[in-house]
């Protein structure tokens, strides 16, 4: 607990001081786009209005707040406003400092939630109460810096209540499908499966949304799918419920990022920084989880909790599996503030680099930490699968630079096109 808390301070502490690195210069509308695991989610800010960092992983997605009050400020020194090399320098040699620690901190978070959450499983194996009580931890975070004043409360409107509930549905569910898949197999097998996200959010953004990409784009999914099926066919640790939990899970988070960055590119409300939007779906799927967890487990968690900690079968305390349970809730609510500190700070391509290498550290980790035997086979299909996933996202932010550059080219072709016609007709009339 006491590591918790402390990790909790500084993410506090960096959040605080996180500042805008690329912020709208001009008046008129400013676009963002980052990617998060599988899915690109654009979210734009329009004149007057503070841009809504849009939802993630998977993403995927998002730029920090920048608000009148300053909540947020764009990154400039005064050796960087007076054109001093060396103050540039020695910015950039920080900034490169600032993001290798959030992403050496994305990733360690990461594992520590996986393997935390297992043994917690392992002891109390009711993976849908727990994982609504994590969702319900990061809410009670979320709502005592809203509290005491540490951050700016949100002011949803409609529309935007109408979105962060729609995006909450499939943030819950993913969590609790996630969680359930952890519980029924090995960390190493559920992330094995969780590398075919980028399939599914292919398919949610063409067959629901219609949005199609390259061929090219669709061919670097072959290995992804590939790569898992070949992992998964003789796999000694196999489960089905493991496995279908996961692919659950994949349809969910895909939808979730496919959803948001449909969503997103309205103004949602006021103070609505990525990490307060983040609180603020993790608060909805919340109370939307609270009646799966009564349904499908009802007390079952209090007499595995009595089982585990009394008696002759007591395996632990009750105040160490307590102490086990708020320090996976806060591990898992501060990876992904985390990770919005990271993306805020790096082009997609190397989110995608980074998302991609994520999973590997959490396979490797947990394959020492519980002694999973991986056959050859399964080594082989992940190592494929996972590459797989990378040449993905590589591939698909390739062709959307491409297309963005056309359209570009295609509008200034068109403007310089409709000055002619003006100058010929001025010249027309003298």
């Amino acid at each position: 607990m006491k590591f918790t808390a402390t990790v909790a301070l500084l993410v506090m502490a960096m959040n605080a001081s996180t500042t805008t690195i690329m912020a709208a210069t001009s008046t008129g509308a400013a676009t963002a786009t980052a990617n998060i695991g599988s899915g690109n989610v654009t979210f734009r800010s329009q004149r007057g209005v503070s841009p809504s960092g849009a939802f993630f992983k998977d993403a995927e997605q998002h730029q920090q707040q920048q608000q009148a009050s300053s909540e947020t400020l764009p990154l400039v020194t005064a050796a960087t406003a007076m054109g001093v090399r060396g103050g540039e320098e020695e910015m950039t040699f920080q900034h490169r400092m600032k993001i290798g620690f959030y992403f050496a901190l994305w990733y360690f978070l990461n594992v520590v939630y996986n393997i935390v959450n297992k043994k917690l499983l392992n002891v109390v194996p009711a993976p849908v109460t727990i994982g609504t009580i994590q969702l319900g931890i990061g809410t009670l975070y979320a709502s005592l810096l809203w509290i005491t004043g540490i951050r700016a409360i949100p002011k949803l409107t409609p529309k935007g209540k109408e979105i962060v509930t729609k995006v909450g549905i499939y943030h819950g569910s993913g969590q609790l499908f996630s969680i359930v898949s952890l519980g029924a197999g090995p960390v190493s097998f559920t992330h094995i499966v969780k590398a075919l996200e980028p399939f599914f959010s292919a398919i949610v953004s063409a067959l629901v949304f219609g949005t199609w990409m390259k061929p090219q784009v669709y061919a670097t999914l072959i290995p992804v799918v590939g790569g898992v099926g070949y992992a998964c066919l003789k796999e000694r640790s196999f489960s089905w419920l493991a496995f279908g939990m996961a692919m659950a899970s994949n349809i969910s988070f895909a939808l979730r990022a496919v959803v948001s960055k449909q969503g997103m590119n309205n103004y949602i409300g006021e103070n609505m920084s990525s990490v307060n939007l983040f609180a603020a779906v993790t608060t909805a799927s919340f109370f939307l989880c609270i009646p799966a967890a009564i349904i499908s487990e009802k007390t079952m968690l209090l007499d595995l909790w009595q089982k585990a900690t009394v008696g002759s079968e007591a395996v632990t305390t009750s105040k160490e599996l307590m102490k086990t349970l708020i320090s996976s809730g806060l591990v898992h609510y501060l990876n992904n503030e985390v990770m919005y500190l990271a993306l805020s700070n790096v082009h997609p391509v190397t989110l995608a680099v980074g998302n991609t290498m994520k999973r590997v550290f959490i396979m490797v980790a947990s394959v020492l930490v519980f002694r999973n035997p991986v056959s050859v086979q399964a080594g082989i299909g992940a190592g494929i699968g996972i590459s797989g996933v990378l040449l993905y996202s590589l591939t698909k932010q390739h062709y959307e630079a491409i297309e963005k550059k056309e359209v570009a080219e295609a509008a200034a072709a068109a403007a310089s096109k409709g000055r002619g016609r003006g100058l010929r007709r001025g010249l027309g009339r003298k």
